[in-house]
């Protein structure tokens, strides 16, 4: 049976502004600002931003579920995996509207907040002359079986590069040591226009110069891709608690790592 995704995330939505928690932000402020010379958990502040919205939802899993809905639940866990660790300044930032607003609402909050550092979840899929169809649940579906992984993206742009290649590198370390590999389609000719350039072939970091979120926040930035949901196998793997789990503790173990060098 599917999972009722867009409904979920609705649902979610709701709750977490009710509770207050951010939506949207003011207007960004300059670009440029100096980050923190050093790191005091406490004070750190992360923002874990939800990829895509229940009205701009990214990739249909192989399953037909939004991609959206994935990113809400892993990006949720994550931050509470964060502050339980003592990251208590983190928070989760999930946004409304269409694609192209939706991205410059996110940096203006982070940038707004001043965040120190921005990680962006996502789930992936591949190039549409990838896709190969199958019915489920009745229903006409894609799906691709040739790839997966996760894989993590910096943007040479942002006025914290090689900060955020550092904390990209230690995710992709971690989430490596968990048995996890990463995708490593993104270097191939196949992928046509989303071909990108691997700087850590060992951990799967790739440079993504382009994308709003990664090159116009004030922060270093990150954005991961946590699994491929285009994937059959994976799909059900990345719907699991234990892959959650494995996940967000690989960030969190990151970010410690990360904070205790800065």
């Amino acid at each position: 049976m599917r999972t009722p995704w867009r409904a979920i995330a609705i649902g979610l939505i709701a709750l977490l502004l009710a509770a207050g928690a951010p939506v949207q932000g003011k207007p960004a402020k300059a670009k440029g600002q100096p980050g923190p010379t050093a790191c005091e958990p406490k004070r750190f502040r992360i923002v874990v931003d939800v990829g895509h919205t229940p009205d701009s939802y990214g990739a249909l899993s192989a399953r037909n579920d939004p991609e959206f809905g994935f990113n809400l639940v892993l990006a949720k866990l994550v931050t509470a995996k964060l502050k339980s660790e003592g990251f208590a300044a983190t928070r989760l930032l999930v946004t409304d509207g269409k694609a192209r607003p939706s991205l410059f609402k996110r940096v203006s909050a982070a940038n707004d907040g001043r965040a120190d550092l921005f990680l962006s979840i996502h789930h992936d899929s591949v190039p549409d002359t990838l896709l190969e169809t199958w019915e489920f649940d009745g229903a006409k579906s894609y799906f691709s079986d040739r790839f997966s992984g996760h894989s993590l993206f910096v943007s040479q742009q942002n006025p914290h590069f090689a900060t955020s290649l550092m904390l990209a590198r230690m995710i992709g370390r971690q989430l490596k040591e968990q048995g996890l590999h990463y995708a490593s389609q993104y270097s191939l000719p196949v992928m046509g226009r989303y071909r990108r350039q691997l700087l850590d072939k060992d951990v799967g970091v790739y440079r993504y110069d382009g994308l709003v979120v990664l090159s116009r926040t004030s922060s270093a930035a990150v954005l991961l891709e946590a699994g491929s949901i285009i994937n059959r196998d994976e799909e059900m793997a990345m719907n699991s608690p234990e892959r959650h789990e494995v996940v967000a503790g690989a960030v969190a173990a990151a970010m410690r790592e990360f904070c205790e060098r800065r």
